[in-house]
C-alpha cells in the first residue's frame, strides 16, 4: 500500500493501523495537509483483529480513497476537451462560412462535431477529412478520395488522397477553418502532418485556423530520436522527437513560433484549450483515434511497436489486438501465435493474411507499468531483430522515415544494446525540451 494512502487513512480515520500483521508506518499526531505525505516516525505490529474492526467501520471510505489516493487514476475534475466548451468557440464562429477538419474522433460527447455544429445553426461549407476518412474507416494507408457525407449532406475533401494540403479552390469563401482531432502524440501518427498542411494552407488565404484541443494520451513523457529534416514525409515534418509530450494545440503553437510553415509564413491560430488537463495526467481516449488502435494499451505501446512498421515484423493488423502483439511466420515457437485476417474497416490486407505468426503477446502490460516507466522500449524490436534469422530483410525502406534518420537502423545492425542506443538521444532530448517549453499550455510533467 503506498505512502500517500497510508497518509490518507491515517487522515482519515486518525489511527496508526494500516495493515494487519505487517510492518506499519505511525504517522504523526498533529494536524496535516492531504499532500504532505513525508512524515515517518517509526514501525508497529498490529493484530488482524483490530485491523478487521477499522476497515469494518470505514469500508466505504476506504474504497473512495483507494481511487483518490492512487496518482495515475487520480483526477479531481473532470477533464473537458476544447469541443465541449462551445462557449469559447461559437462567438468566434457565428454568422461566418466555416470548414471542418474532422474523424470520427471529432466529438462533443457522443455526438459528432459536425452534427453539433450543424443543430447550433453553423454555416458549415465543406469538411475536410485526414488519413482513415471521415468516419475513420479507411484502413492505413488506404487511399481516400472527396465524396459527400450521406448524413450532412456536406462535401467531404479527402487530405489523404490525390493532395494532402487543401488546395485554394478548396478554400475559396470560407473564412475560418475548425480543426479537431484526438491525436496520440506520436511523430508518425500523421494527424499533425494534416495539421501542419491544413495550418500551411490557410496562412496562405489569410484565414484563421481554430484548433478544438484534446489531451495527449501519451503526453506525460517524451523519448526517441530527433527527425533529421533530410528525411521529412508525412509520417514526419518537423525536428522533434518520435514521442514530443505535447497537445495538436501546443504543437500548432510550435509550428507557428519555429516558423516551420513553407517560406516561413504563420498562420493565425486560436486553441482552445482543454480545462483540467495536465502532462502528468494518464488520460484514457473515450474512443479509439484510430482503427488499429483500439485501446489505451494499444496507444501506449503504440511509440514502442510502431517501428515494426518499417521491418518485416507484423503488430497485429488482421487480429483483434493490433499494436498489442507482434511476431512472424519465421520467429521461432514462443508458446504465443496468432493469423491475421481481413478485417473491415481496419486492415483489408494485413500482412501475413491467413498465416501462423509465432510472437510475442504484450497485452497484460498495465497503464501503471507505463507510468513507471516512461519511455519508448527498444527491447521488442532489438530481440526481434536478433531472433529473425534473413538480416538483411528485416528492415524495409519505411524504418528510416518512421525513425527519423537512418542512426537507429545502423545501432541495431551494430548490436547496440537499448541503453546505448537512448543515452544517444539525451543530448538533443534536452535541446528539444527548452524549445518546447515555451509553448506549452498545460502543467508540466517535470
Amino acid at each position: 500500500m503506498s505512502l500517500q494512502l497510508n497518509t490518507l487513512l491515517h487522515f482519515l480515520y486518525r489511527t496508526d493501523v494500516i495493515i494487519p500483521n505487517q510492518r506499519c508506518l505511525i504517522l504523526p499526531k498533529k494536524p496535516f495537509s492531504v499532500p504532505n505525505y513525508f512524515y515517518l516516525c517509526e514501525f508497529v505490529y498490529f493484530s488482524k483483529e483490530y485491523f478487521t474492526t477499522l476497515m469494518k467501520r470505514n469500508l466505504y471510505a476506504l474504497a473512495i480513497v483507494l481511487l483518490i489516493a492512487n496518482p495515475i487514476y487520480a483526477q479531481k475534475e473532470k477533464i473537458l476537451v476544447g469541443a465541449e466548451q462551445t462557449s469559447l468557440y461559437i462567438p468566434l464562429i457565428n454568422h461566418k462560412k466555416i470548414a471542418v477538419v474532422a474523424n470520427h474522433s471529432s466529438s462533443i460527447g457522443k455526438v459528432y462535431l459536425v452534427d453539433s455544429l450543424i443543430s447550433l445553426k453553423i454555416k458549415i461549407k465543406k469538411i475536410f477529412c485526414p488519413e482513415h476518412g471521415f468516419r475513420g474507416e479507411g484502413d492505413a494507408g488506404e487511399y481516400i478520395r472527396n465524396y459527400t457525407d450521406k448524413k450532412t449532406g456536406l462535401p467531404v475533401i479527402s487530405l489523404y488522397g490525390s493532395h494532402k494540403k487543401p488546395l485554394a479552390k478548396d478554400l475559396k469563401g470560407i473564412e475560418v477553418v475548425i480543426f479537431d482531432m484526438q491525436d496520440v502524440g506520436v511523430r508518425f501518427y500523421t494527424y499533425i502532418s494534416t495539421m501542419h498542411y491544413v495550418m500551411e494552407a490557410c496562412a496562405e488565404q489569410s484565414i484563421t485556423v481554430i484548433i478544438l484541443d484534446r489531451p495527449n494520451p501519451n503526453g506525460f513523457y517524451i523519448d526517441g530520436p530527433i527527425l533529421d529534416t533530410t528525411y521529412r514525409s508525412f509520417v514526419g515534418l518537423h525536428p522533434v522527437p518520435l514521442v514530443h509530450g505535447m497537445t495538436i494545440g501546443e504543437y500548432a503553437q510550435m509550428i507557428n513560433g519555429e516558423k516551420w510553415l513553407k517560406n516561413g509564413i504563420q498562420c493565425k491560430v486560436v486553441v482552445i484549450p482543454c480545462k483540467n488537463y495536465n502532462h502528468k495526467m494518464m488520460y484514457s481516449l473515450p474512443i479509439r483515434p484510430s482503427p488499429n488502435l483500439p485501446n489505451q494499451t494499444s496507444v501506449l505501446l503504440y511509440p514502442s511497436l510502431g517501428f515494426f512498421e518499417g521491418t518485416c515484423i507484423s503488430v497485429g493488423r488482421g487480429t483483434d489486438f493490433p499494436f498489442q502483439i507482434f511476431g512472424h511466420p519465421s520467429l521461432p515457437n514462443t508458446g504465443f501465435s496468432y493469423i491475421p485476417v481481413e478485417k473491415i474497416g481496419a486492415s483489408k490486407n494485413p500482412p501475413f493474411k491467413n498465416e501462423k505468426c509465432n510472437g510475442f503477446d504484450l497485452r497484460e502490460y498495465s497503464v501503471k507499468y507505463f507510468k513507471d516507466n516512461p519511455r519508448i522500449n527498444l527491447d521488442w524490436l532489438l530481440f526481434a531483430y536478433k531472433m529473425f534469422k534473413d538480416k538483411k530483410s528485416f528492415f524495409n525502406n519505411f524504418f528510416v522515415n518512421l525513425s527519423g534518420t537512418p542512426e537507429l537502423k545502423k545501432q541495431i545492425e551494430q548490436g547496440l544494446d537499448a541503453e546505448t542506443i537512448s543515452k544517444s538521444w539525451a543530448k538533443p532530448l534536452i535541446a528539444f525540451k527548452k524549445v518546447r517549453k515555451k509553448y506549452l499550455l498545460y502543467p508540466d510533467f517535470e
